[in-house]
């Protein structure tokens, strides 16, 4: 199996070629645009790592299931989603055209970067560090990985570039979605994205959705419903404006950042992580799900 998965890994390794790594963000752009790495750990314990998996990077807009689990462990399922809604968009993860355009503002998930700002809004806390701490405290144990820290240089750029983000979110605090505090919704989120991981850490994190909400000792940390609203939204949503074709292509529940993360979930099976941080025109990483295609092909790991 692993010489399997090392040719799979060399073979989309090319791929890189034709996309590019995001410079829009300071400090993205010194990634390795060939780097490509896969990290597979199933239920009955056995892991694979091939190529690029113990390179750290910012796990971006992979952290956006996560939080939302936490908001809605805080918040109950009802009032999460009376402030993001759960419809595809077909916009850019970064558009805020249909905020403006809806008869009713609402984000229209919580994959995108307008959702999962209201979704950051909703983690509970006394101060923006109090709440991004509990936050982080999360990563860490769903992960099982108590060294995640934050990259702050990313942060840096993040908070000092991410004026269209600001944007979004001053217009969602006027139309009700935001009750709180702009700048600790703002703080939350620039710092999730800015959590640094590796390959093996996403696969971890799938692993934990693949068995519904339960870590490797047993412990039950979500609801199996909570688990199967974030899979359900990684399948319909995660991979920004390619989600229906990647579901049609690959099949398998996924999340993908322009850091070049893409954490996949195989329910009741595995968990998936893939370091790939040449993007294509949507922002997802091209090698990536070249890569998770010819896997799931290969394997028959689609779930329909």
């Amino acid at each position: 199996m692993k010489e399997f998965l090392k040719g799979l890994v060399e073979k989309n390794r090319i791929k890189s070629e034709v996309g590019n790594v995001a410079d829009y963000i300071p400090g993205l752009e010194k990634s390795d645009k060939n780097a490509l790495g896969l990290c597979i750990t199933s239920t009955n314990g056995t892991i694979y790592s091939i190529g690029d998996c113990n390179i750290k990077f910012t796990i971006q807009s992979v952290s956006k299931p996560i939080t939302l689990m936490l908001a809605i462990l805080d918040h109950g399922e009802e009032h999460v989603f009376s402030k993001v809604g759960m419809e595809p968009t077909g916009d850019a993860f970064n558009s805020i055209q249909k905020l403006e355009t809806c008869k009713t503002h609402k984000p229209f998930n919580p994959m995108i970067n307008a959702g999962a700002i209201a979704t950051s809004a909703l983690i509970k806390g006394k101060n923006s560090q109090e709440k991004f701490q509990r936050l982080l405290d999360f990563f860490r144990k769903i992960s099982e990985n108590e060294t995640l820290e934050v990259n702050d240089d990313i942060y840096l750029g993040e908070s000092l570039t991410g004026n269209k983000n600001k944007a979004m979110a001053y217009f969602m605090k006027g139309e009700g979605y935001i009750d709180g505090s702009i700048e600790d919704a703002l703080y939350v989120y620039f710092r999730q994205c800015s959590i640094e991981v590796t390959a093996k850490d996403l696969a971890r994190i799938g692993l934990f959705l693949a068995r519904g909400g339960v870590m490797s000792n047993g412990e039950r940390v979500v609801s199996e419903r909570i688990a199967k609203i974030i899979k359900t939204l990684m399948i319909t949503c995660g991979m920004y404006d390619g989600s229906g074709e990647f579901a049609l292509r690959v099949g398998i529940p996924s999340k993908s950042g322009v850091g070049g993360g893409i954490m996949s979930v195989v329910p009741g099976k595995m968990g998936i992580g893939v370091f790939s941080p040449a993007l294509d025109n949507k922002g997802n990483p091209i090698a990536g799900e070249a890569l998770l295609e010819d896997l799931s092909s290969e394997l028959s790991l689609s779930i329909f």
